[in-house]
């Protein structure tokens, strides 16, 4: 866990990690049962984490809420989701969450309990059923995340164990993590990319996680000084405040060996100064929440053309097609259209929405991202 100042205070080995996950997670079985949703609404700290992984033991369904949400954004998540519980924090840079929960459970007779995921009597509670872990399968639910889009209300996108699990381990081998890496992680939990991609990349590459509660440039790069931190993942607008706050005070990132950029195409002069700056190498990838989350990602060995003006090529076991948007038929190489995705790391459907999941995944499995883009005849996709 890391300090506001880039120091760090709690640690764990991931044996302990394991004990206090299965302690926590009886004490959910005990208390719900399996398949019920559960809301997680906190920034990044250590019981986010092994709320997820408790939550994955006993089968229930972790919905994850943004830590910035109102009573309103709150109340239909919790709704929406039909989750029976809300663990939060008191409060999150001047956000009021216990007072905003009070205001957005009232009237919803399905939440039986709001936890302070701080205290740990109320967190590791017993309730009266017998504290016994189920079975739990692949293909169940894991988590439900809400996305966007463009239009209506957010949708709940339901992703499966399996789908979480291994898109994050072909992330973690496609940048080259092992046993000896060290991530900085400061992507938000309540995102794929936070609780997915480094968390349980790092899981299954048994290296460290320095798990950030907020971004600040200063202080992550005083703790890549620190810790010899070898990794982390950043939108474009972290890596320009990392640049700028270097510039302003250098500080010794030789030990950072990859840094990874996503949401949005890079442009070659970042791509050229991260270089420059940490000394690394550099990917890049695309998904979105829908396919849990990655579609493509570039390789540690890819020419700085291919980075700039591409996305990469498809995640091992995902199928990526561009069809045209009219007919739903494959295009030629080169020519723009849809991209659309079949694999494991489709979601499940939309939570409660049938006719949103038909349109998004149609007969043959194919996932339409809503996207535009082209592949060429290497399987490079441009967006």
């Amino acid at each position: 866990e890391v300090d506001d100042d880039g120091g760090t205070s709690r640690r764990w080995t991931y044996a302990e990690l394991l004990t206090d996950s299965e302690k926590l997670a009886l004490a959910l079985a005990s208390r719900f049962d399996q398949g019920e949703r559960i809301t997680v609404w906190a920034p990044n700290i250590p019981e986010w984490l092994m709320m997820e992984y408790a939550c994955a033991l006993a089968g229930l369904v972790l919905v994850t809420a943004n830590p910035s949400y109102q009573a309103k954004e709150l109340a239909y998540v919790l709704e929406q989701s039909g989750s029976v519980a809300l663990f939060q924090v008191g409060s999150y840079r001047g956000n009021p969450m216990a007072e905003i929960a009070d205001k957005a459970v009232a009237g919803l007779a399905a939440v039986r309990e709001i936890i302070d995921m701080e205290d740990p009597q109320a967190l590791y509670r017993v309730g009266q059923k017998p504290p016994i872990l189920p079975v739990v399968r692949p293909a169940d639910a894991a988590q439900i995340q809400y996305t966007s889009g463009t239009t209506g209300f957010p949708k709940g996108a339901v992703l499966a164990h399996r789908s979480l699990t291994n898109n994050a381990r072909f992330y973690a081998q496609r940048t080259g993590t092992t046993g000896k890496s060290s991530w900085s992680n400061f992507m938000p939990m309540f995102h794929t990319s936070g609780c997915g991609m480094v968390s349980l990349g790092c899981l299954q590459s048994a290296c460290p996680m320095l798990l950030v509660k907020l971004f600040d440039p200063a202080a992550i790069l005083r703790l890549i000084e620190k810790e010899n931190v070898t990794a982390f993942l950043g939108v474009p607008t972290m890596l320009v405040a990392l640049l700028e706050s270097i510039r302003l005070e250098p500080r010794n990132v030789s030990s950072v060996e990859m840094v990874v950029s996503g949401g949005s195409m890079v442009a070659p002069e970042l791509v050229r100064n991260v270089r420059e700056a940490f000394g690394c190498q550099f990917e890049t990838v695309y998904g979105q929440t829908e396919t849990s989350p990655l579609i493509t990602q570039h390789h540690a060995t890819d020419s700085l053309e291919d980075i700039c003006n591409t996305v990469g090529q498809p995640m091992p076991q995902t199928t990526v097609s561009i069809r045209s948007v009219e007919h739903n038929q494959v295009v030629p190489i080169d020519s723009i259209g849809e991209i659309c995705v079949q694999g494991y790391c489709n979601m499940i459907g939309y939570h409660g929405n049938p006719s949103a999941t038909s349109e998004t995944i149609d007969g043959n499995g194919w996932l339409h991202t809503g996207d535009l883009g082209a592949m060429d005849a290497r399987g490079y996709v441009r967006v």
